[in-house]
């Protein structure tokens, strides 16, 4: 089908408030495994070594100059700051589909974005994450706990022999 699963609406939560109508954009983390080259003796030509993955960092933009938002900037709450991302998807034959993106993280910068009289106020904020957790309709897709060393991809728990190996 040509149209198919296209974002059309969106809403996020930030430490327990809404944001709907002020969100103008959300960049979900970028899944990147962390490799290493290797090119042993007879081997034609290297190949890469998964050794992890690199830091989950998401990010927003809200038009709205937000005190809440402003005053969660470097603080140190337990567990971190909680965000759900919430978008609804639609294909051409008017099948809807929820996703949603469970992240615990830290505000890790704040830009105000350029000020001027008459003008929507910019605010970007990006995150540092510990947590996320990604459901396509009512199948979680990816769950990344970074703390607790568990790295769910379809249900499969990529790193529960490593765990088990070093006595967690």
């Amino acid at each position: 089908m040509a149209a198919e699963d296209i974002l059309k609406y969106l809403n996020l939560t930030v430490d327990g408030r809404g944001y709907a109508g002020k969100i103008e954009e959300y960049n979900p983390p970028a899944m990147t495994l962390t490799t290493e080259e290797f090119r042993g003796g007879g081997m034609d030509a290297p190949i890469d070594i998964e050794m992890g993955m690199e830091k989950l960092t998401c990010s927003f933009v809200l038009t709205s100059y937000d005190l809440n938002v402003l005053n969660l900037w470097g603080v140190k709450l337990n567990g971190g700051i909680q965000l759900t991302a919430r978008g609804s998807l639609e294909s051409l034959d008017g099948t809807a589909t929820a996703v949603v993106h469970n992240m615990t993280g830290k505000i890790i910068s704040l830009e105000r974005g350029t000020w001027g009289s008459g003008k929507k106020p910019s605010l970007t904020i990006t995150n540092s994450l510990t947590y996320y957790r990604e459901v396509h309709g009512a199948k979680t897709t990816h769950e990344i706990d970074v703390i607790n060393m568990v790295r769910l991809i379809n249900g499969v728990d990529q790193l529960a022999t490593h765990r088990s190996n070093i006595g967690l």
